[in-house]
């Protein structure tokens, strides 16, 4: 054959036989060259069309399920106290049961060793935001407050209530997301690693958010030095003001003191009608104490009621003719016969039957009382006997007990302990069977329950999404900061860009070549490629509307962000970063 022999190369038949087009070894010209970039149809999606009408379907699940809240919040009976506290109450609660019956069901010691790629995940896609939302910040011109703003929206995507909306709706409608390594994987097991992989993602975020974010990128005016000037105006003003105010008051009270002069009206001040005479003539030296008090009564076994009772003790020695001159504990031991005066805040114990439980509950604070001070005096005996170099090694450690103890417990909130049961649980096999084995006592009954818990989480968290999107709580226009007049348009433009633009741009070669040549296992978990895609160009996280509310940031921009991204192009991102999620799945194989 001659130098145009186009039977010959190999490279070339395979691209014909790829893209789909028989080769005739008896003809002499080649295909056209666009053929070989012919899209070929995957087996692991569906076709395009299917694809969007997909995606389509699992965005306007999300969006129908958050439409009652948006109309409730519009029509007025859905307020800012209300949405927070179905917010709280979902984090406390329901949550934290979807977590565990997701977790515990599904992790195992291999799986909790593989999810150590996320943390490695979460610290590059945080770099690549950071880094990007302060280009975008600088070719705005924004200034150091601004740009935080912008940092923040950028940096801190929504991991938790529309990905997990996302991840469930999908992993029920799309049919290539089964994962070859797992025997018989289905639909649930799909939407339950989901769920297990933003978890991680979250959690990881949460504690970034509420540190640097709510302390740095969105910290209050006042901690900005260019601000300091008008602060201090802002100040002097509310001080004037107040001035003000007192000195009408105090003029007010002369005028009256006037009026009474010459009115000749005597002032009288009402009495009570449960008090006498002498009582009304009794007029206290100062505050009474609540607390640490070191004078006990007999009658009470804590600081507090003994304080109470001398207190009293003392009006019955000012209505006995002694002047209310009671000044130690041991003037009270002639009074000690007095009637005991009980606090308004007592409870009577009745002389019935019913007394029982009133006497009994007194009984074991007063043994609880006496126990704590014994154990308290015994402990210092010991500790003041021991050496004085092992006093100050324990002094140590215990303040470092302490430090670690409010420090875990600070960090730790319900999601956080959720997980760290369901993977204590998931680590025993057998806990784990009792928990999740078909037809046990455990699973009919405890388990059942946090699972019925569980299946509330999602749908309230898109009901309070779709309260937020009302933006019913944000200042007025009259209200709002001039800067933020000046500069709200760029912001918002700005913080989309940042958050779901440039980010995908970059993080998406970057997640194809993990998926292809990272040796981690996970990486070829489907839905796990469209978590990490999904958390690249998702909206920017409902919580930053909280803190902004919190510290008073740039409040209205905030809400038209919310509406922006999670309104008008949470649709078309979706689609977008599913379709990509899904040809590097296949690109990866």
């Amino acid at each position: 054959m001659g130098f145009f022999d186009f039977r010959a190369p190999t490279s070339l038949r395979l691209a014909m036989s790829a893209a789909g087009e028989p080769w005739d070894p008896a003809s002499m010209t080649a295909p056209s060259p666009f053929v070989v970039f012919k899209k070929r149809p995957h087996d692991s999606h569906p076709s395009i069309d299917n694809l969007v009408l997909l995606v389509f379907g699992a965005v306007l699940e999300v969006v129908c399920v958050s439409l009652p809240g948006y109309i409730i919040a519009r029509l007025g009976h859905f307020d800012a106290d209300k949405q927070k506290f179905l917010a709280n109450l979902n984090v406390m609660l329901f949550t934290p049961c979807l977590i565990f019956t997701k977790l515990a069901s599904q992790l195992n010691a291999d799986k909790l060793i593989e999810l150590g790629i996320i943390p490695i995940i979460f610290v590059i896609q945080t770099l690549v935001s950071y880094l990007v939302s302060r280009i975008v910040s600088k070719c705005f011109g924004f200034n150091h407050r601004a740009s935080n703003f912008v940092t923040a929206m950028g940096v801190f995507g929504n991991s938790n209530s529309l990905p997990i909306s996302l991840v469930i709706s999908l992993s029920q409608t799309l049919k290539g997301l089964h994962w070859d390594k797992i025997p018989g994987d289905n639909d649930d097991e799909v939407g339950a690693r989901g769920i297990l992989y933003l978890m991680v993602f979250q959690q990881l975020g949460q504690l970034v958010r509420w540190s640097w974010g709510y302390h740095v990128l969105l910290a209050p005016k006042s901690t900005y030095p260019e601000y300091a000037d008008h602060t201090i105006e802002e100040g002097r003003g509310h001080h004037s003001e107040d001035a003000q105010s007192d000195a009408e008051t105090e003029g007010l009270l002369q005028g009256a003191d006037i009026v009474d002069e010459t009115g000749d009206h005597e002032y009288h001040r009402p009495s009570s009608p449960t008090h006498t005479d002498d009582s009304q003539a009794y007029e206290p030296a100062g505050r009474t104490p609540v607390g640490g008090s070191s004078g006990a009564s007999p009658h009470d076994s804590d600081d507090e009621h003994g304080a109470v009772w001398k207190a009293n003790a003392k009006r019955l020695a000012a209505d006995r003719g002694t002047n209310g001159h009671v000044d130690d504990d041991s003037d009270l031991d002639g009074i000690q016969s007095f009637p005991r005066i009980r606090s308004p805040d007592e409870v009577e114990a009745p002389s019935s039957i019913k007394g029982i439980s009133v006497r009994f509950r007194r009984f074991v604070r007063r043994t609880e009382h006496q126990t704590s001070n014994f154990l308290r005096t015994t402990g210092q005996r010991v500790f003041d006997a021991l050496p004085r170099p092992v006093q100050t090694v324990l002094r140590m450690l215990y303040g470092l007990g302490q430090r670690v103890c409010h420090f875990l417990w600070a960090f730790m909130n319900p999601p956080l302990w959720a997980m760290l049961i369901a993977v204590l649980v998931a680590s025993v096999p057998d806990l784990q069977a009792l928990f999740f084995r078909e037809g046990s006592f455990i699973k009919t009954s405890v388990t059942s329950a946090i699972s019925s818990s569980a299946g509330v989480a999602v749908p309230l968290i898109l009901v309070v999404l779709g309260a937020n999107l009302a933006r019913n709580t944000q200042v007025s226009g009259d209200e709002a900061d001039p800067e933020e007049k000046q500069v709200g348009t760029r912001l918002l433009v700005a913080s989309l860009v940042s958050r779901m633009l440039l980010p995908t741009l970059i993080m998406a070669p970057i997640l194809a070549v993990f998926a292809k040549y990272v040796p981690v296992s996970i990486l070829d978990d489907p839905i796990f490629v469209i978590v990490c895609f999904l958390l690249t160009g998702a909206p920017s996280a409902l919580q930053l509307a909280q803190i902004c509310q919190i510290n008073n940031v740039y409040e209205t921009v905030m809400g038209k962000i919310l509406f922006q991204s999670y309104v008008i192009w949470i649709l078309p991102s979706t689609l977008i970063l599913v379709m990509c999620a899904l040809e590097v799945v296949e690109w990866a194989k």
